[in-house]
């Protein structure tokens, strides 16, 4: 069974999460750590649980879901893994981080590329990959059908879905990868959102205002 550990980092109050399961091998996505004392809470959560983190992901590259990229590798030495459309969008981060207050950010490199074909694997788990651009144009998800649940990054919002007017964004992208890949998953699927709380699948076809299927 895969647990799901979430923090929340940096001004954008972005959610970063890990996931590690029995055999205590751990992946991170997308981590915004920024400022020392998120770099501690993510380390020391890790060491209290005696983890082994495997893999570094972004399910895409805006600013403040890779605010914390390099520490990550440079700490616990694994490779990026990222859509190979986002990598531009990654590499654009380091032109702009200090117009958003992040003098001290440090770029990364994409080691792996992910495809909707692969399976991510760690430990004794499995996680499906959907490709889900529109917020962003390499923007990807993680499904796992054993446990229920799907890390979407910002693609749906409880009640609300990703912004699309950033470079690479578009809305009706957005919305046919929300309908097509996203709403295929099962009503009772547990969505973990980049910002805010969780929600599930059933709740937000029903209700949210921008992608409700009635």
């Amino acid at each position: 069974m895969i647990k799901v550990k979430s923090f929340t980092f940096n001004p954008f109050q972005e959610n970063t999460y890990l996931l590690y399961d029995e055999t205590k091998s751990c992946i991170i996505i997308d981590p915004g750590c920024y400022e020392e004392h998120e770099k501690l809470e993510l380390t020391q959560f890790i060491s209290e649980e005696g983890l082994s983190v495997d893999k570094l992901i972004n399910t895409h590259c805006h600013i403040d879901h890779v605010l914390g990229n390099q520490f990550v590798k440079d700490t616990y030495g694994v490779e990026l893994y990222i859509h190979q459309d986002d990598h531009a969008t990654l590499q654009a981060v380091e032109s702009y981080a200090s117009n958003y207050g992040f003098p001290q950010y440090k770029s990364s490199q994409a080691d792996q590329f992910l495809t909707e074909s692969d399976v991510l694997k760690f430990g004794n788990s499995s996680l499906q990959i959907l490709f889900v651009p529109g917020h962003a144009p390499g923007h990807i998800a993680f499904f796992s059908e054993n446990d229920k649940f799907c890390i979407n990054g910002d693609v749906l919002f409880n009640g609300s879905i990703g912004r699309t007017d950033l470079p690479g964004g578009d809305f009706d992208t957005l919305i046919k990868s929300i309908h097509e890949k996203m709403f295929a998953l099962p009503n009772d699927t547990i969505v973990y959102c980049g910002h805010g709380p969780e929600t599930s699948i059933g709740h937000e076809k029903l209700t949210n205002p921008f992608c409700a299927i009635t």
